[in-house]
């Protein structure tokens, strides 16, 4: 049910950056360090996105879950993809989508720039 949860705010957030100009240029990039959930670009700033998927906020808000050690290596694992793909041109960007889920109806937060890295 959990993942189920999870992948269902990952579409959220991959329509609502599409809707807002982005261009999706990766799902679930994995490495052996980690994941990141979606890779996206808009204009020439690449934006590494955490999507958090909730149902309410009785646990704190979900960019809380995105704690400094996880911070580290999700920009190890940018790292890895920008050395992979990137032509050095595009500047990047760590952001955090929260996708909150009541019944059939969802809210959308797109925290920028949200890792203090």
């Amino acid at each position: 049910m959990k993942k189920e949860l999870g992948s269902w705010g990952e579409g959220i957030a991959k329509d609502y950056l599409i809707a807002k100009g982005y261009r999706i240029i990766f799902t679930n990039y994995k490495t052996k360090m980690g994941e990141i959930d979606i890779v996206a670009q808009k204009e020439n700033v690449v934006a590494f996105v955490e999507v958090k998927t909730r149902r309410n906020d009785s646990y704190g808000k979900p960019r809380e879950s995105v704690n400094f050690k996880k911070q580290l290596t999700y920009a190890r694992v940018a790292e890895q993809f920008l050395q992979q793909f990137n032509n050095g041109n595009n500047s990047f960007r760590f952001d955090v989508i929260e996708v909150y889920k009541s019944n059939e109806n969802f809210k959308v937060e797109h925290i920028e720039d949200a890792f203090g890295l």
